[in-house]
């Protein structure tokens, strides 16, 4: 089934719930239900997006212990959700294919819709039979704002993408992360490396995001003198970045070999992970994983610990004083406190952002981790 045919049934079941939504709320008639039995979380995020939104199933969980939680999200990370952590079931989605589509319409209705990030989905929501839909304020264009019945402002306020995800579900910022609340999933068996071992992940959603080749080898060097095995981590389509980095084959490569089940049982036996600022950093936070994550165009504040991952062991590597680290736009929202970059590698002429971690910053931070480890043995 095309995309076209997806967008066909999408609207022929949302449009004419929002003329009737639309004269409910003419009539003052309109009001959030007043029992919710069942909750859908409609989105199509990126692998780190997503993980983060965990502050808000937290949050939902707890406001609404005995509620039936579903969530979409793409199908590559629904392996993740297997043991339903915090009960939550997901529904692999795609909104290019018209079946996944179909099946979140399918599997309402539902008394409530949360929609994180891009508000497009609230129209998903509607048509999937969601009662009242919640979703942060202000996207553009405005049609997809058209069907979210309470809209949470962005914060005023410096806040971390989770804490602004729970926000939408209750959360008061109370909450944190406890690694006994998402069980493992079940993995395929594959070769462990010997023990202790450290994980480098040198791969990431752009090249600008990338730290230099020469730095990675070194700083596995490095990790081999204090004792450490270096293990090679990267994505299906990262295998030639390992090989750019370690052109002899020195160290163990896991590169284009695990998918996300097996990856999680890779950190959950590391002594830490390095990283730059991509999904497999927030994979560590889940594993319980001491990480140190490298920002270059991102924000280390609206993609860091926040509120709800504090207890976690999680080193956000970053330098301030970046002078074209000054877009203020996060999923279509303008707020001045926020600073990142999301130009690609025809805008952005020198990585300085990248550039400006040195090796050995990066070897004092990651000493720090190794310690705090080895202090809770």
């Amino acid at each position: 089934m095309s995309r076209a045919a997806g967008r066909l049934q999408l609207f022929a079941r949302a449009l004419p719930r929002f003329c009737w939504q639309g004269l409910a709320r003419l009539a003052g008639v309109r009001r959030r239900p007043a029992q919710i039995h069942r909750i859908l979380i409609a989105h199509h995020l990126l692998l780190g997006d997503t993980l983060m939104l965990t502050a808000l199933l937290a949050a939902l969980r707890q406001r609404y212990p005995s509620a039936r939680l579903v969530m979409t999200c793409p199908q590559a990370i629904t392996p993740l959700y297997s043991t339903h952590p915090y009960g939550v079931e997901v529904i692999g989605f795609n909104p290019r294919q018209a079946d996944t589509v179909q099946a979140v319409l399918r599997s309402g209705p539902y008394d409530l819709g949360i929609v994180p990030g891009d508000n497009r989905h609230a129209w998903l929501a509607l048509a999937a039979g969601c009662r009242w839909i919640v979703a942060h304020a202000d996207d553009t264009p405005a049609w997809k704002n058209w069907p979210v019945d309470e809209a949470i402002p962005f914060p005023d306020t410096p806040t971390a993408w989770g804490d602004m995800a729970a926000q939408l579900g209750g959360g008061d910022g109370s909450l944190r992360y406890r690694p006994s609340d998402w069980p493992a999933p079940a993995a395929k068996p594959f070769a462990q490396p010997r023990q202790p071992y450290v994980v480098l992940h040198p791969g990431a959603s752009t090249p600008l995001k990338y730290w230099p080749s020469d730095r990675w080898i070194q700083l596995a060097a490095w990790l081999v003198e204090q004792g450490y095995q270096p293990v090679w981590s990267a994505g299906a389509k990262e295998t030639a970045l390992i090989d750019t980095v370690d052109p002899q084959g020195l160290y163990p490569s896991f590169a284009g070999q695990l998918d996300l089940a097996q990856l999680w049982q890779l950190l959950a036996g590391a002594a830490a992970l390095i990283c730059p600022d991509t999904g497999v950093a927030h994979l560590g936070r889940l594993t319980n994983t001491p990480t140190l994550a490298l920002f270059g165009p991102g924000n280390a504040l609206i993609s860091g610990t926040g509120q709800f991952w504090a207890d976690s062991t999680f080193v956000a590597l970053t330098e301030t004083d970046i002078s074209c680290r000054n877009q203020t736009v996060l999923f279509r929202r303008n707020k001045d406190w926020i600073r990142r970059c999301g130009r690609n590698t025809a805008q952005c002429a020198s990585v300085q952002c990248m550039d400006s971690l040195d090796l050995v910053r990066v070897k004092i931070q990651l000493s720090r981790i190794l310690q705090i480890e080895k202090s809770n043995e």
